[in-house]
């Protein structure tokens, strides 16, 4: 699974096509909820699962992209508005966040 391109579509909006002809919209909130850092998601160290901090009152640059680079030829690395850019979204973990009406479907029918 490879992407082939990432471009905004509207406002709120990326759309996403991949290498297999799939293609499908993922909104910037749907994205930066699903960010995979270890301070959005946690991590376990040793055996210690360490939780994220409590988040405070968001940002309103929290959903505002400002750029995507691409790491290696596995995944995406974005920046917001709110500086945060630490997460990197696998081509996996990104195309689980199509939301597509194919895709849909399929993720309510599990």
């Amino acid at each position: 699974m490879h992407l082939k391109s990432f471009k905004r579509s509207g406002k709120d909006l990326v759309h996403l096509t991949w290498a297999d002809g799939h293609e499908g919209p993922v909104s910037l909130r749907t994205l930066r909820d699903a960010c995979p850092c270890a301070g959005c998601r946690g991590e376990t160290v040793l055996l210690h699962h360490y939780a994220p901090a409590p988040e405070g009152e968001p940002s309103s640059l929290k959903y505002l992209l400002h750029g995507a680079s691409t790491v290696g030829s596995y995944a995406l690395q974005l920046e917001w508005g709110d500086g945060h850019n630490t997460g990197i979204y696998t081509w996996e973990h990104l195309r689980s966040l199509c939301e597509c009406p194919e895709c849909l479907t399929a993720r309510s029918a599990r």
